[in-house]
């Protein structure tokens, strides 16, 4: 049914559905960066954080501490570390849409600059296939399969996932183009208005005036 699969086709799908965000960024003391992801409902997620030690073989200074907290769009919190110098989290989003992983380092004088790494996945991406391998005791070609299927299964959750969103955006745009005509309406009868009542007013002036 599927054909000839090319290869170079699984790289592609397998690079755009696993989701995935790793980087290093700086944060000053006294400050708060935020990071948001994009997270379907029912879809697993991880995620691995910690400060870079700038001085290798010494110990971590006590003022690279960070407060880090994971919350979804409803504003329930996932995941909080208080004071910490790294952390993981991980966990099944419960609703759909952007997920916000918040780092904010204590104000510390003179300032601190602390450079942090961070990695966050989620979907295919996000499962360990390494145990999936060690407690199933499966040869390679057999995780590779399985991680095609799961790949093509989330491909096809995230078909419909952007269908209802692009739904959701042109219901907005109707929604958003009849309240401006509404509103156009509104104005131009406003107008209107307003030049008939100044009409009425000049022409009320000028008769006591007996200018007419």
């Amino acid at each position: 049914m599927w054909g000839k699969i090319n290869p170079g086709l699984i790289v592609i799908i397998l690079g755009v559905i696993e989701i995935g965000e790793s980087m290093r960024f700086e944060l000053e003391s006294g400050k708060t960066k935020c990071i948001a992801e994009d997270i379907k409902a029912n879809a697993m997620t991880v995620g691995k954080y910690s400060i870079i030690n700038p001085d290798e073989g010494y110990a971590l200074p006590e003022s690279h501490k960070l407060v880090v907290r994971v919350s979804s769009p409803k504003g329930n919190s996932y995941h909080l570390g208080e004071q910490v110098d790294s952390g993981t989290f991980a966990f099944t989003a419960a609703e759909g849409g952007d997920y916000t992983t918040c780092f904010w380092a204590k104000r510390n004088t003179p300032p601190v600059r602390m450079t942090i790494d961070f990695d966050w996945k989620s979907g295919v991406a996000a499962k360990d296939w390494s145990n999936v391998a060690k407690k199933g005791q499966v040869e390679t070609m057999e995780i590779e399969l399985k991680k095609l299927y799961d790949t093509v299964l989330a491909i096809h959750e995230e078909m419909f996932y952007l269908r209802e969103r692009e739904e959701e955006m042109q219901q907005l745009n109707k929604e958003t183009n009849s309240n401006m005509a509404t509103l156009g309406l509104f104005s131009l009868l406003l107008c209107l208005s307003v030049a008939g009542l100044q009409i009425w007013h000049l022409k009320t002036f000028f008769e006591r005036k007996k200018l007419l």
